[in-house]
């Protein structure tokens, strides 16, 4: 890149900030950068090593409010991703909406999902974003291609999403997709057919409408601090999604229902959910395998069901501050029932490790994680034992 090149692109960021400012709208560069070292270790392949950012915890983005008055404000979010080997992942959040201080915030265009960032998900566990996450690998929580569940780096397009303040520790999210939206549906790529990258579209069809709600309840008593949190989502199947299997798909239900407890310096959290039908959830996705559909060799999806197919979910994991460091303790395990296309299988997991801050912005982690996969479709079982060690930094 040249210097000409670089000198334009930091006068127009200047000179952006410098405007947005005389309009009473604040802007502000946002971002973070990590990378780690990883070996990942499956059954019957080589080990492989690398010093990288393969969950894309790694964006950069514009984050902008405007005072509107009476406690309202205009806010906006523009959000890319990228990892330390050059790749670029794309778009994370993209919307625009209105915040009321006393009410909640909506949010319109692509967001990540309740399931992810409010009830239970990204909120409970310690790992999230590295390749001891909780969400995917380790089989512990789903994390589907359509954004609905708690994938890392993965977002739900064409949203309304509605997030309230809490009241007398009871808040709740909702977000609606809407319908005759199939052809974003075939994006999925995976079993259920498409050529995307599974790149987190979904929709429905004939004016049914995605749903997800969650509500979350907080109490505090002495010195113990109390979280139930529960959800509902519902993915409906389209005509795309029909035409490229043969399975007798229907519409996706997925219920969760988990908690937290903390005392001190220790905490207990972990939940469960349910899946009917499954749909997103059995789709394998980037954000859930740690790699891309052509990385045969490392990619494993132990949070997904079979498609069309029940099954359930379940995490549970400790934490334990000890000055600047958290050690951390965590595991599950996820079944997927057999359908007539497809036969059981599971997976179980436990992670160890620990996260040490340097400061507010900066952390190190590192750790260990084993799975046990038992799938009856395979003539051997790939387990997997991941080692990592990584830095991380927020701007």
């Amino acid at each position: 890149m040249s210097k000409h090149l670089i000198a334009m692109i930091f006068t127009g960021i200047v000179t952006l900030t410098a405007t947005a400012t005389a309009f009473a709208t604040k802007m502000s560069i946002v971002g973070r950068i990590q990378s780690e070292y990883s070996h990942i270790d499956i059954e019957g392949y080589s080990s492989q090593s690398t010093v990288n950012d393969p969950t894309f915890f790694s964006s950069w983005g514009f984050r902008v409010y405007e005072d509107l008055g009476h406690g309202f404000q205009a806010m906006a979010m523009i959000d890319f991703g990228f990892n330390t080997n050059g790749a670029t992942q794309g778009s994370r959040e993209l919307f625009v909406g209105i915040h009321n201080e006393k009410i909640g915030t909506l949010k319109l265009g692509r967001t990540h999902s309740p399931f992810a960032d409010f009830a239970g998900g990204w909120t409970i566990d310690p790992f999230v974003y590295t390749t001891l996450q909780a969400a995917g690998s380790g089989g512990t929580m789903i994390a589907s291609a359509n954004g609905l569940g708690a994938g890392a780096y993965s977002a739900v397009n064409s949203v309304i999403r509605f997030t309230s303040r809490e009241f007398h520790g009871f808040s709740f999210a909702a977000l609606l997709m809407p319908g005759d939206a199939d052809k974003l549906e075939a994006h999925l790529g995976g079993p259920l057919g498409g050529n995307g990258g599974n790149i987190g579209e979904t929709g429905g069809e004939d004016g049914e409408w995605d749903i997800q709600v969650a509500a979350k309840y907080n109490y505090d008593f002495q010195e113990h601090k109390f979280q139930v949190f529960g959800g509902y989502s519902r993915d409906n199947v389209s005509t795309a999604q029909k035409r490229v299997t043969t399975a007798d798909l229907k519409t996706e239900e997925v219920g969760r229902i988990g908690g937290v407890w903390a005392y001190k310096d220790f905490q207990l959290q972990g939940q469960y959910e349910f899946v009917s039908n499954a749909i997103g959830a059995a789709t394998c996705s980037d954000a859930a395998a740690l790699g891309s559909i052509k990385e045969v060799e490392t990619r494993q999806c132990n949070s997904a069901m079979n498609a069309g197919g029940d099954g359930d979910v379940w995490y549970v994991g400790g934490q334990y501050k000890l000055g600047n460091a958290t050690l951390i303790a965590q595991g599950g395990m996820s079944n997927a029932d057999s359908t007539d296309f497809a036969k059981k299988r599971n997976a179980k997991s436990y992670t160890v490790g620990a996260l040490y801050h340097l400061s507010k912005r900066t952390n190190l982690f590192g750790g260990y994680q084993h799975v046990n996969l038992i799938d009856r479709n395979e003539t051997v079982d790939r387990d997997r034992n991941t080692w990592t060690v990584g830095l991380r930094h927020l701007f």
